[in-house]
């Protein structure tokens, strides 16, 4: 009631969105995208008037679109609403993590939180030695030369190749522009957007995060003590809200946990 009281101060209040996952489309349990997000995004702008908006934050990166999308709709509402967002990163925030987390007008980090990585991977198998070990022939027709670009299964071309690197560079120019303009002069001079990562304080010095920090203490340090908190993430499915897990796919499974391992977690 005591919103509706005149004259008296209201409490400072904090919308807190989670964001623990790998980014990646679709409809993958725990996977970070645009679609499941949305209406979580809108709701923590929109309800009850926040004075900040805190990202936790905790994936080593997936999709650059997705990233690309979400990071999007925060500043869009950012913008429109003139709310301040601070980003906090757990575990990593890596990749397209860190894409998330630029989109925050602050970064904090933990004393051993991991961020960077600011750079493009694709990776793959080749099975053609394996066929032609067990006499095994694969007969693939296509309309148009490089329609079966980089298939597993022929040796490697290094045209290919070459294609997949002009590819790979056009979105890592998109991710320095991103990390460039939300970041501006706090970053150190130096080649900061080769892939590497860094570890709490050091990602500070060169300007990937504002300090060391966690989400309560310090909104509070900034809104004062009686800051309250709201937690916003994306529902559970019926049968994970009963501890029943589907069976996904298992090779997505494997890729998901290989991007985590990057960063020994």
């Amino acid at each position: 009631m005591r919103r509706f009281i005149p004259f008296l101060p209201s409490t400072p209040r904090v919308a807190v969105i989670r964001l623990s996952g790998v980014i990646a489309a679709g409809n993958k349990p725990s996977a970070l995208n645009d679609a499941a997000l949305a209406p979580v995004i809108e709701k923590a702008f929109r309800k009850g008037k926040p004075q900040a908006v805190a990202l936790v934050i905790n994936s080593p990166g997936g999709s650059p679109v997705q990233s690309s999308l979400i990071a999007a709709r925060i500043r869009r509402l950012a913008d429109e609403h003139e709310i301040p967002v601070h980003a906090f990163v757990e575990d990593v925030a890596a990749s397209g993590g860190y894409w998330l987390a630029c989109a925050a007008d602050h970064i904090w980090l933990d004393a051993s939180s991991i961020t960077g990585s600011i750079g493009v991977i694709s990776a793959s198998f080749g099975f053609d030695k394996l066929l032609a070990h067990h006499g095994i022939d694969r007969r693939v027709h296509t309309a148009g030369k490089d329609k079966s670009m980089l298939d597993p299964f022929r040796p490697e071309r290094e045209d290919d190749v070459t294609r997949l690197k002009a590819l790979q560079t056009q979105i890592h120019d998109s991710f320095i522009a991103h990390v460039t303009a939300r970041r501006g002069s706090r970053l150190a001079d130096g080649d900061l957007f080769t892939g590497e990562i860094w570890v709490g304080q050091s990602a500070v010095d060169i300007g990937l995060a504002d300090g060391l920090a966690h989400v309560q203490p310090k909104m509070k340090e900034i809104l004062g003590d009686k800051t309250r908190f709201a937690d916003y993430g994306p529902r559970k499915g019926l049968l994970s809200r009963f501890g029943a897990k589907v069976i996904g796919d298992a090779i997505g499974q494997v890729e998901d946990r290989a991007l985590w391992a990057q960063f020994g977690l």
